[in-house]
């Protein structure tokens, strides 16, 4: 049967691949980040089955799908936290194959992981601090703490709380700017809206738009499909582990079919 969106000759006519690549007049760039065909398990249990995507130097790209879907699990692979059984994960057009998740956070790659994992006892200043454990992100930790207590004011406000203490809006604050203190060259973030109020993800999207619009390179999985789309350039949906579709936020927000089949919505 052929997905919604896709023609009976495998073609898509929201203008990409199915191998989640972006459009073809940006070719000439080559993609900072490329999955290409990889397996993931769960000790016997395949969750990722084949998958590809690809984000260029400077994209806001957002993974969506349903719960399970695999979104979490394409991050942790990214990371090095799940290896791949199978494929391969380039960044820079460097295999990550044999670099471990420490060594992928030297090379630029940095994750705001589910459910924020905030070392609670910690205060929120140590918190960030710990995030600056690269030898490049030691180097400049103390300007790059000022820049994040002017984009998270709140954070500066409770710098010497308890990180457990916090609001959940705040916590998510602390795991984005402890993510930022390593200087990454790809923010990895994981469900940037789960358990927060609307006027929170609002503000929370507002950030990423401002990171990406300074240059930051996005990979967001998110599954509230409005706010997603509204911030990022293009998105790629993923089905029990499997790209499913790919195209620019316009035409994926614009189908209908989609958002039925894919999205819930």
């Amino acid at each position: 049967m052929t997905p919604p969106g896709t023609s009976s000759s495998g073609e898509s006519p929201l203008g990409e691949s199915p191998s989640g690549e972006p459009p073809r007049d940006d070719a000439a760039s080559p993609p900072l980040l490329e999955v290409a065909q990889i397996d993931v398990f769960y000790d016997d249990v395949q969750v990722l089955h084949g998958l590809d995507l690809a984000v260029r130097r400077g994209e806001l790209v957002t993974l969506l799908g349903s719960n399970g879907a695999g979104k979490t699990t394409t991050l942790r692979a990214i990371m090095g936290l799940c290896p791949p059984r199978a494929g391969d994960i380039r960044f820079g057009g460097r295999s990550l194959a044999a670099v471990p998740a420490a060594g992928r956070a030297e090379l630029g790659i940095a994750l705001v992981p589910e459910g924020r994992e905030l070392w609670p006892q910690l205060t929120v200043l140590e918190n960030l601090q710990l995030g600056a454990y690269t030898r490049r992100a030691r180097r400049n930790a103390r300007q790059t703490l000022q820049r994040m207590f002017a984009l998270f004011p709140r954070l500066d406000e409770r710098r010497d709380q308890a990180a457990g203490s916090l609001s959940g809006g705040e916590q998510q604050m602390c795991a984005i700017a402890r993510a930022l203190m390593s200087e990454p060259t790809l923010l990895l973030i994981d469900e940037l809206s789960l358990g927060l109020a609307p006027v929170l993800v609002d503000q929370l999207m507002q950030t990423i738009a401002e990171l990406h619009a300074g240059g930051m390179t996005i990979l967001l999985v998110e599954q509230n499909l409005r706010k997603a789309l509204g911030v990022a350039q293009r998105g790629l949906v993923i089905e029990t582990g499997r790209l499913r579709l790919a195209g620019t936020s316009a035409e994926l927000a614009g189908n209908p079919e989609i958002r039925a089949a894919y999205l819930g919505i």
